[in-house]
């Protein structure tokens, strides 16, 4: 796994990492099941959304945060904001 942006924040990072993959290790095989319907699967995908939410959402808000504190720390928000603007997020396609 690789470093954080900030020392501080590896603990944190690498915590997140092994509690999202066992997590995602779970999520996949059922998910992408041939024999699950649409329903089944939506089903299945709230139920692990809050599985996540119960097994790492509260990691994941730490480092979250330690990387949001990080950046202001090494004054990164004008560079984020610049990227932002100049590769913005689209909408996929419908």
């Amino acid at each position: 796994m690789s470093q954080s942006l900030s020392d501080k924040c590896t603990p944190l990072k690498r915590k997140y990492d092994a509690c999202f993959n066992a997590w995602f290790e779970g999520y996949l095989e059922p998910a992408v099941s041939a024999f699950a319907n649409a329903e089944q699967r939506a089903k299945f995908a709230q139920e692990k959304a809050a599985e996540f939410d119960h097994s790492c959402g509260k990691i994941w808000q730490q480092y979250r945060e330690c990387v949001q504190q990080a950046v202001k720390d090494k004054d990164l928000h004008g560079l984020l904001e610049q990227a932002r603007a100049e590769n913005p997020l689209r909408d996929p396609p419908p």
